[in-house]
């Protein structure tokens, strides 16, 4: 009994069973984060038809996963992030519904026709896609269910089947989509809460890199400092150099000249394009003027340095969005006891609004721009005019 429940066309030991599965959910892996995520939704990379066929074909045998649905309720999660719309946002639904319950969020969501309709535009819909891959659903995870009984044996195909039938909810709708947008360090100040999960992005195929594809959607690239690594990034410079893939965008790195007189449209550009590296920027030069604040009210008012003590640096350079209610209180009550801050969190908040202003012309924002500049620099407030001639270096 026990060998016909252990049979198959190879006869492996426990360890070589947990390596195979290894393998192969580190193939959905791949093929999640190379085509579903910077192919599909955000068109960071172009893959030629072979390669974009495998990982099209490797999904539907492996999750079942639908391309537009994946595309359309990822889109989705971009342009309503961490807001009651987000289809799967811990903040919002809190980590264990989400860590836990994440792929049937995902499900609800998918199953949305406005979604679909709004957010999966440009996915595939070949002949395959319509008669088989979206229409067969459960087919190729049947398949995939016989393949592994037949090569591995009953149980060891079937704990196969179950390992990589979970993979992908567990960590990919759960694991990214909540402990991304919960716990980790953060290097850019975007409007939302994502985090890097861990520097090195090995086991989900560099998604682990979270906050840095929050900073830079379309980067091919999600690895930014020298310490981090993203295997998926190496995965598709392989795929390039055979011809497979080309890389069409990256995360751009910040470029200074000597400092212009007066702010002009290309100083605008560079700023516009590295906003998150400025705003990172800015963050340290607030981190600088609370300390020295903090220490230079101890001295003079022990009561307002305590008050402004109960506030968090990070707090002072976070988007004004995602600041919950205590927050904003104790933001409130805190900053009238320091002018500096109080100017600096003000002018943090001018700054972003500049390249958030979609309807005025380029003239209109340098203008700003520059009266920005002129503002910080008249401020008396030496990080803030210092910040001020470092912006005027972009180029």
């Amino acid at each position: 009994m026990d060998s016909l429940l252990f049979a198959g066309v190879f006869d492996l030991p426990w360890w070589g069973i947990a390596l195979i599965a290894l393998g192969l959910t580190h193939v959905t892996i791949a093929s999640v984060t190379i085509f579903l995520h910077r192919h599909q939704a955000h068109h960071a990379i172009a893959l030629h038809p072979v390669a974009s066929h495998f990982f099209r074909f490797w999904l539907w045998f492996t999750t079942g996963m639908v391309t537009r649905e994946w595309a359309a309720v990822h889109r989705k999660h971009h342009a309503k992030c961490d807001t009651p719309e987000d289809p799967h946002s811990p903040q919002v639904l809190g980590i264990n519904r989400v860590l836990w319950g994440g792929v049937f969020l995902y499900v609800k969501e998918a199953n949305r026709r406005e979604t679909l309709e709004r957010y999966g535009h440009g996915t595939p819909d070949d002949w395959l896609e319509r008669n088989l891959y979206s229409r067969f659903q459960s087919l190729g995870l049947i398949l995939m269910g016989t393949v592994d009984i037949a090569l591995f044996g009953i149980v060891p195909g079937l704990l196969l089947v179950l390992v990589q039938i979970v993979w992908i909810p567990f960590w990919a709708a759960g694991v990214i989509n909540g402990v991304g947008h919960y716990w980790g360090y953060r290097h850019w100040p975007t409007a939302d809460a994502s985090t890097n999960i861990f520097p090195i992005g090995l086991l989900i195929g560099g998604e682990e890199l979270h906050n840095n594809h929050h900073a830079y959607p379309t980067s091919a690239k999600l690895s930014y400092q020298w310490y981090e690594f993203d295997i998926g990034w190496l995965y598709i410079r392989v795929l390039a150099a055979l011809g497979l893939a080309q890389v069409k965008h990256v995360a751009p790195r910040p470029h200074f000249a000597a400092a212009k007189p007066v702010v002009d449209l290309q100083t605008l550009q560079a700023v516009i394009s590295c906003r998150y590296d400025v705003l990172a920027k800015y963050a340290k030069s607030l981190k600088r003027i609370y300390g020295e604040e903090v220490a230079k009210l101890r001295r003079t008012s022990p009561a307002d340095a305590s008050e402004l003590r109960r506030v968090k640096p990070r707090l002072l350079a976070r988007d004004e969005k995602m600041l919950r209610d205590a927050e904003r209180a104790r933001l409130a009550a805190a900053l009238p006891k320091s002018r500096p801050l109080q100017t600096m969190v003000a002018m943090r908040r001018e700054l972003a609004a500049i390249w958030g202003r979609s309807t005025a012309t380029r003239e209109q924002l340098v203008r700003q721009l520059q009266d920005w500049c002129t503002r910080a620099e008249g401020s008396g407030i030496g990080a803030l005019a210092e910040f001020s001639r470092q912006l005027r270096r972009y180029a």
